[in-house]
């Protein structure tokens, strides 16, 4: 009989959870007020550091020493990373190069390097091949020969959600002359940096033909808290002057106010610029977020930019993330279950 009860409390209890969530999910207040309950509880002292004996912490302390010492091994490690990203990114160049060549349509590929062999999935029957032949050769027909590859960046930024949040419809005729984007890192010797170089076809809008963002990095532990090392991290961020041309500056926008006397009643119209939402916000100051805009550049955009243009890239990272649901859920059972703990474990009884 007890086995039973026993079951049946699991159950409901279980039922009583999923009910929770749904509401929780549906609630914002009340899941901020069992983060900030967790949250409160994380890093807090259990005691057991203070109750060990004086010559065992001792100990303890000798093996921080030790840790800070492995902190700074890895320090180098990471210095010497460094060192072969410099030396495996001049060997990559010039396929970087080549592919601007033919995004620019300053070099025509071969039809021995436009060969391409589709996975087993991508395989057509050979009356599909020649039917999608057939209706290639009516599209070059209709159309003008395009050249280069139109709208190559412009078409990676857009598919990529971090890059197409930051894009406005104002943008998209300006990034339609960007021919290519660089990583240039820092010499050797130097303080850890990187620079991510924007290339523009002459244009309307601006008289620069490089846009640059440069990244300086912190590859040490810090002195005052040097358990908290791992790894590089940027620790700010240089932008550029844009020399817009006259009129062209969409980083800024007019707008009219309308004024009414205090005294008199009369109303005037005030004319006031103000700042505008703009990708080109990118190389003005930057915000903390920008940190990750600009290593996800240069880790995943860059390398990588044509699989990124094609979309293949993307349904990579997309198998990297669960569903923002499942996610929420799991948050929301875990926070019940801290709190069921603290409220209902034997301890509190």
């Amino acid at each position: 009989a007890q086995v039973c009860l026993i079951r049946v409390m699991v159950v409901f209890a279980l039922i009583l959870a999923r009910q929770l969530t749904m509401q929780m999910m549906q609630n914002p207040q009340i899941l901020a007020a069992l983060q900030e309950r967790l949250d409160g509880l994380v890093g807090s002292p259990s005691g057991y550091m203070e109750s060990l004996p004086k010559v065992v912490k001792r100990r303890v302390n000798a093996l921080k020493n030790l840790q800070v010492k492995c902190a700074h091994i890895e320090a180098k490690f990471y210095e010497e990373v460094h060192e072969l990203e410099r030396k495996y990114a001049a060997l990559y160049q010039p396929l970087f190069d080549k592919r601007s060549e033919i995004v620019r349509a300053a070099y025509e590929p071969t039809d021995e390097e436009c060969e391409w062999k589709p996975d087993e999935e991508e395989e057509l029957t050979e009356e599909m091949k020649e039917k999608a032949k057939v209706e290639e050769e009516k599209k070059d027909e209709e159309k003008e020969d395009p050249k280069g590859i139109p709208e190559f960046w412009l078409t990676v930024f857009k598919n990529v959600d971090l890059l197409s949040e930051m894009l406005q419809e104002h943008d998209e005729p300006i990034l339609k002359h960007l021919q290519d984007i660089k990583v240039k890192f820092s010499d050797a010797g130097q303080p850890m940096s990187f620079t991510l170089e924007f290339h523009f076809e002459p244009n309307d809008f601006f008289t620069n033909t490089v846009l640059t963002k440069t990244y300086k990095m912190r590859s040490e532990p810090d002195e005052s808290d040097p358990f908290s090392f791992d790894g590089p991290e940027i620790m700010g961020c240089t932008g550029c002057t844009i020399e817009w041309n006259k009129g062209k500056n969409i980083t800024l926008k007019t707008i009219k106010k309308k004024q009414k006397h205090k005294g008199r009643g009369t109303v005037r119209t005030v004319t006031k610029t103000v700042p505008n939402d703009s990708f080109f916000n990118f190389f003005s100051p930057p915000e903390a977020a920008d940190f990750e805009i600009g290593h996800f550049i240069r880790e995943r955009i860059v390398p990588r930019a044509v699989l990124y243009f094609t979309g293949e890239a993307i349904e990579d990272d997309d198998d990297d993330y669960d569903e923002e649901g499942e996610e929420a859920d799991d948050e929301v059972s875990r926070l019940l279950f801290v709190c069921f703990y603290q409220r209902y474990s034997p301890a509190c009884l």
